[in-house]
């Protein structure tokens, strides 16, 4: 990308030997939260299979509900393994080695239906110009949430038909080595972060791209043929569905703060939570922290924010808080768009980096 940006983003100080071994990588860390995660994966999707397998003519009355009911479980959690994972994965951070950080990579990017080659061109692009309008296409605020209605509810309880439409036509499209479906970002966005001078990064997608689609569509043929079509709803599409609890977890990094600031406090949102929402969320309830420094690894970002938190906006603790305190700005908004929620900050004397410095350590240069 050829357009030159300037942004001098504000930093907390920190210590040079404290940031020194909060950016210390950890494959026991690493592991620590990647095989539980693909362990639970593994685990609802074995439930969902017996149940599918006990449910027949006989017993379908009680026995259909056991099976939404392990569809339901399984989507929950199986949602947190496309771009949750990934997103941490494609800044190099959670594995002190590089094969293993690839190896998770790739597992759960193909598990989770996921293009972890333009998500990072894209993501990186996002922590260096975050929220900016004219140049950063992975977050546009005002975000609009129409969160009123049964077709938001549904959506995010069982399934968006449109967004999984889009998803297996953007994956023929990328194969074909065409970026300009709509799919992840917009077609226009994705076209913009891998563009045509870049060949490489050009033909790492499409080569993913064709691995994703052939690879499933074999197991999808081996499933119907062998009978057990259902496996195409448990693993195929396993992370395509039941997307609340993402949902919750997510919704609130940007939503709802202003654009076009040079500080990462002011259009991003940190909250404090359960274990639970930490280890599904990996940790990116942290959000300010992991901006402002991204080449920490989300499993420090508790230290770090305890290092900094007396220059930090005050953090809600739990979903529940900080969906309260969300909803009379997104209410606002819907009314005034050009309104957007301002927190108050300390009023220390900070540090500032240009966007050069977060890009290289976003992307581990």
């Amino acid at each position: 990308m050829s357009e030159k940006i300037k942004v001098r983003w504000y930093r907390c100080k920190v210590d040079r030997k404290v940031m020194s071994e909060l950016m210390r990588k950890s494959d026991a860390k690493g592991l620590a939260q990647a095989i539980p995660s693909l362990l639970i994966y593994a685990i609802t999707a074995t439930l969902a299979i017996l149940a599918f397998q006990n449910l027949n003519t006989n017993n379908w009355l009680w026995a259909l509900p056991i099976v939404l009911l392990a569809l339901f479980v399984h989507g929950t959690f199986a949602r947190f393994h496309g771009g949750i994972a990934i997103h941490e994965l494609s800044h190099k951070t959670p594995f002190a080695s590089p094969w293993l950080n690839t190896l998770f990579t790739r597992t759960f990017a193909f598990i989770g239906l996921f293009d972890y080659v333009g998500f990072r061109a894209s993501h990186i692009r996002h922590h260096q110009v975050t929220v900016h309008t004219e140049h950063d296409g992975e977050v546009v605020l005002p975000q609009g949430l129409d969160w009123h209605g049964i077709r938001f509810i549904l959506k995010q309880l069982i399934i968006d038909p449109v967004r999984v439409a889009n998803l297996i036509g953007f994956w023929f499209a990328a194969a074909a080595g065409r970026t300009n479906h709509d799919g992840f970002f917009t077609g226009e966005w994705l076209a913009k972060v891998t563009p045509e001078s870049n060949e490489s990064l050009r033909r790492e997608h499409r080569n993913w791209a064709r691995f994703v689609l052939f690879g499933h569509l074999t197991l999808a043929t081996i499933f119907v043929l062998t009978g057990h079509w259902y496996l195409i709803l448990i693993l195929t599409f396993g992370c395509q569905y039941c997307g609340w609890f993402e949902a919750l977890c997510g919704i609130p990094q940007h939503i709802g703060l202003a654009p076009n600031v040079n500080d990462f406090r002011l259009c991003c949102r940190s909250y404090t939570a359960s274990p639970l929402v930490g280890f599904c969320y990996w940790n990116m309830q942290y959000h300010i922290e992991h901006h402002m420094f991204p080449a920490v690894p989300f499993y420090n970002l508790p230290k770090l924010r305890e290092a900094i938190k007396d220059d930090l906006p005050p953090a809600t603790h739990g979903l529940w808080a900080t969906w309260k305190s969300m909803l009379p700005i997104l209410k606002r908004q819907r009314e005034d768009h050009t309104y957007f929620h301002v927190p108050e900050v300390p009023q220390i004397d900070g540090e500032t980096v240009d966007d050069g410095m977060v890009l290289a350590e976003a992307s581990q240069a």
